[in-house]
């Protein structure tokens, strides 16, 4: 089965169309993205640090869980041309955090924005996001539908179900 984000896109994105995914966050994940970014803060390896400035344990970068827009973008296609990330609240290792993108605007031309509003567990806000980009034109989602007639073989998230995906979405509707 094709995954639903890559559906959408394929017959078109319209603003309100609101995707929902979610992710745990683990401290090898942490380890391996400070390794990448070359970001050793110890707030997020030294938990004398993080005593200090007051938080309940280690923190995973906060780029790290930015880093969830990638998910949709990846899905339909957006080539990304700005983001702005506002910080409200640590991700503690184990936390989940569900992400909510939601379409703002489309040009004819193809260029979008998009919010992303990020919640732990416990449904308090974490992050803000606002995107902009380009979407896929005709050419491309025709390329994109040929890929998914395909199987998709370079997606790995192809067959991932979003059970809170749609327009239409209401926390705790499935």
């Amino acid at each position: 089965m094709a995954n639903p984000i890559r559906l959408t896109a394929v017959k078109g994105l319209k603003p309100g169309d609101t995707f929902v995914y979610q992710k745990t966050f683990t401290k090898a994940e942490t380890v391996i993205f400070g390794d990448m970014t070359r970001d050793y803060n110890p707030v997020h390896y030294d938990q004398r640090w993080t005593d200090e400035k007051g938080f309940n344990g280690l923190i995973c970068h906060g780029l790290l869980v930015g880093s969830m827009i990638c998910e949709f973008g990846g899905q339909v296609g957006w080539l990304a041309t700005g983001m702005g990330f506002k910080f409200i609240r640590p991700v503690y290792f184990g936390d989940t955090i569900q992400c909510v993108v939601t379409i703002t605007q489309i040009e004819e031309t193809g260029r979008a924005e998009a919010t992303a509003v990020f919640t732990n567990q416990d449904k308090k806000k974490v992050c803000d996001a606002h995107m902009t980009g380009r979407l896929p034109m005709k050419k491309a989602k025709e390329i994109l539908k040929a890929m998914i007639e395909e199987g998709d073989p370079t997606n790995a998230l192809a067959d991932k179900q979003y059970p809170l995906m749609g327009p239409s979405f209401e926390p705790g509707i499935s």
